[in-house]
């Protein structure tokens, strides 16, 4: 599956682990929820190692809230592109967890909705087709002003407006 990130079509670092799999040796490596929460220890203390958490959208983001200043990546699943759970979760760890680790979207991913994933804060998007992926690729580039305040930390046309407000009436 192509992954987006950072604008760019990029190889995903981290190896996807199945529930019953043995670890593997990589470091990098993206683990369920149920594995995950059943010896959170134990995979946050693997030597080296990045670790990514898979979130369903009907898992409450409290629970993962403490392990957060530990996580390299949390993926957040778009079980249908009706499901909008995931935005929330992402407003949610951008906005009151200030969390800045990668934020990934994975499941339905669609072309419609990426803009909005982006202003909800997500960073890396998982997408079925390479045409997607180029697509989700340019779209990055495509928007750079915005009128609502979100989780993705860019300011808004008010606030542009503002400061150079500011910064002409200080040059008087």
């Amino acid at each position: 599956m192509p992954l987006v990130k950072g604008g760019k079509i990029t190889p995903d670092s981290l190896a996807h682990v199945a529930d019953d799999a043995e670890l593997p040796a990589q470091p990098a490596i993206l683990v369920s929820a149920t594995r995950f929460l059943a010896d959170p220890e134990g995979l946050l203390s693997r030597p080296g190692g990045k670790l990514g958490v898979i979130w369903p959208n009907n898992r409450d983001i409290d629970d993962l809230v403490p392990y957060l200043d530990r996580l390299a990546v949390v993926a957040l699943v778009f079980p249908s592109f009706r499901d909008g759970r995931a935005y929330t979760q992402a407003r949610l760890l951008r906005e009151r967890y200030a969390w800045r680790g990668e934020l990934r979207a994975t499941g339905q991913v669609l072309r419609d909705q990426f803009v909005f994933m982006l202003r909800a804060g997500f960073d890396a998007f998982e997408v079925k087709k390479q045409s997607d992926a180029e697509a989700f690729a340019d779209t990055v580039k495509r928007y750079s002003v915005f009128y609502q305040p979100t989780g993705d930390g860019r300011i808004t046309a008010l606030h542009r407006r503002m400061q150079l407000r500011h910064s002409e009436s200080a040059g008087l």
